[in-house]
């Protein structure tokens, strides 16, 4: 190691300790949203031994992608193992680990990459350090690395910096002519960590394709490698073209609503093209206030037109796109990175039914804005001669400003109190934020059993309702003074007005949902007023057999009029399939309960709808 190698170690390890240390500041914060059905309610992470089963239960525990991301489950298995409880720092300051250790690896892949673009050793090794330190301290990446359940993106790009490290080693060795091999399983292991922590490591041959399109030109030695080279990624690029044609788009696409969405494929790809402008001008213009977190109020674009936004951002991008593909030669690294932005968004921005904006999805994708505007910087200071102390008290300025506008983001974040009053005043129509606000107060009263915070929960549900006129507002409102024994006919009055006046749908549901879970913890809800509930909304939206299923055992069970479960319990038993389980099971126990009568009318509405696909 000489000492160019020894400097750059020392500079790389300081500057993801500074992007460390800059995160550091939201440890303090709480678990929130997702975190709740991944990590703080799912019973299977908290594992007391370190033993096989109970490992291998855990890496397979996430329900929302049917055991999918294990590495990721076992990571927080494991927290909670070296805590013996569910401390969110803990959690947290694993993620941190992460950030660190991708900041650190993020540097060294940016030298080997700028190296290979053919920029002078020196500046190769300063663009390697500002970007990553940039990228490390960038207000966008406080939701990512301090939103707990975001691990599962950290980690994937984590492993996937490390297989773009080992794959530039791999073609640097093929150019010169010299064996390749490790560097070849070194990529192929981290690939498949990476995915074993979020599926969308599977875009990493896309992001090599990039490379060899602008910085890379299929260059090896011998001739014959060059050649193999772009006959195997032609071939890649025909596969995963006909995989998204033939399998990808008819699968998800969608000309009605999503299921539990408020927009279709065509919309959600129109949505997409002011999304993707969104998160530029939040890369470009790092302002905590131009950072909401809570985008779920965020509009969708029904045409073209609708809004007239929606044409000018699609032009903005079609632009970028045209100007990389026309510099790929002239100017390689920003091509790469705009082409990079663009494939980083290649999953989420399609017609998968995702929620529409997330900040956590731009990790990788800042990392291409970054290196396009370090390209264009480099060019601009060698066209005017600009002078290198004049550039580094720039760069130094621009570093100060992102860092203190990240400090500022990550210090929000480090309170749980803190953090939902802010993001109420930078979002204030959000009706999830209101409802984090309230939340949070209701979860103090929960732990103190202060009426005092329990009056703050009840007075931030009546002022989320009355900005944004939310039925989840209306609805935490009778939930909380039910709890304080307050609650009246008044109360739940204005909550089926307002579910009256607005469009039922996938909010409506979970408002039921979350009644029915609180009424069987022993929350003291009017039990006649949830049937009232129930009864209301079976009239304006649809539920599955499942659901169904789960309505009427609410009623039978918890309610003052079980003769309503049967209904349910029909409609779900017509709609499963011929001999289902679940409505052989009910059957049973209503025989077994003396309930002989219900007990066959569930067996031949079953019988009468044979051949129903499984819900």
């Amino acid at each position: 190691m000489n000492a160019e190698t020894r400097r750059f170690l020392l500079l790389s390890v300081l500057c993801a300790l500074a992007a460390g240390a800059l995160m550091g500041l939201g440890l303090g914060g709480g678990f929130m949203l997702d975190d709740a059905q991944t990590i703080v309610n799912n019973p299977l992470i908290r594992v007391s031994h370190l033993d096989k089963e109970s490992l291998l239960t855990a890496a397979a525990s996430f329900q929302a992608g049917h055991g999918s991301r294990p590495l990721a489950m076992l990571s927080f298995a494991l927290d909670y193992w070296r805590q013996d409880g569910l401390d969110a720092s803990t959690f947290k300051t694993t993620n941190l680990l992460i950030h660190v250790l991708t900041t650190f690896a993020l540097a060294w892949m940016l030298r080997k990459l700028l190296t290979l673009a053919r920029w002078p050793e020196r500046r190769a090794a300063a663009g390697a350090l500002v970007i990553s330190l940039a990228w490390g301290i960038h207000p966008l990446q406080v939701s990512t690395v301090l939103y707990v359940v975001q691990r599962m993106q950290t980690l994937s790009t984590f492993f996937v910096v490390l297989a773009l490290w080992a794959y530039l080693a791999l073609r640097q060795a093929q150019m010169a002519g010299r064996p390749a091999r490790r560097w070849v399983l070194a990529a192929g292991a981290c690939w498949l960590l990476g995915m074993l922590g979020k599926e969308d490591a599977i875009l990493l041959p896309l992001y090599c394709l990039l490379l060899e399109l602008t910085v890379l030109r299929f260059g090896a030695q011998p001739p014959w490698h060059s050649q193999n080279l772009r006959r195997t990624y032609l071939a890649l690029a025909i596969a995963g073209a006909g995989i998204y044609l033939l399998w990808a788009l008819p699968h998800y696409w969608s000309w009605q609503d999503y299921p539990g969405r408020d927009f279709n494929s065509v919309e959600r790809l129109l949505t997409q093209g002011r999304v993707l402008t969104l998160y530029l001008t939040q890369m470009l213009l790092p302002l905590p206030s131009r950072m909401p977190f809570n985008y779920d109020t965020y509009p969708i674009s029904h045409g073209l037109l609708q809004p007239p936004a929606t044409l000018a951002a699609l032009l903005v991008l079609a632009g970028l796109l045209v100007w990389a593909w026309r510099w790929r030669q002239r100017r390689p690294i920003f091509s790469f990175g705009i082409f990079l932005f663009f494939a980083g968004h290649a999953i989420t921005s399609n017609v998968i039914a995702l929620e529409l904006v997330f900040e956590h999805r731009n990790q990788l994708p800042l990392l291409g804005i970054l290196l396009a505007l370090a390209d264009l910087l480099q060019a601009a200071s060698a066209r005017w001669q600009v002078p290198g102390r004049r550039l580094a008290v720039g760069l130094a300025l621009v570093l100060l400003a992102t860092g203190s506008a990240g400090a500022l983001r990550a210090w929000h974040w480090g309170e749980p109190a803190r953090f939902a009053r802010y993001s109420v005043q930078v979002a204030p129509e959000s009706p999830r934020a209101w409802l984090e606000l309230a939340g949070m107060w209701f979860d103090r009263y929960k732990q103190t059993r202060s009426n005092n915070d329990l009056d703050r929960a009840i007075a931030m549900a009546e002022a989320g309702a009355k900005r944004t006129g939310a039925t989840s507002a209306y609805a935490n409102i009778v939930t909380y003074k039910s709890v304080q024994g307050t609650a009246t006919a008044a109360d739940w009055q204005r909550l089926f007005t307002r579910l009256n006046e607005v469009p039922a749908g996938r909010r409506e549901k979970e408002i039921l949902w979350t009644f029915l879970q609180n009424a069987r913890a022993g929350i003291p809800l009017d039990r006649g007023q949830v049937v009232h509930l129930i009864t209301t909304l079976s009239e304006r939206v649809g539920f599955t057999p499942i659901e169904n299923l789960q309505i009427g055992v609410f009623l039978y069970t918890q309610s003052s009029q079980p003769q309503l479960a049967l209904s349910y319990f029909v409609r779900a038993a017509k709609a499963l399939p011929l001999g289902d389980p679940n409505a052989r099971q009910l059957a049973a126990e209503l025989q077994a309960a003396g309930n002989e009568g219900w007990s066959q009318e569930i067996l031949r509405a079953n019988a009468a709808q044979p051949g129903r696909p499984n819900p």
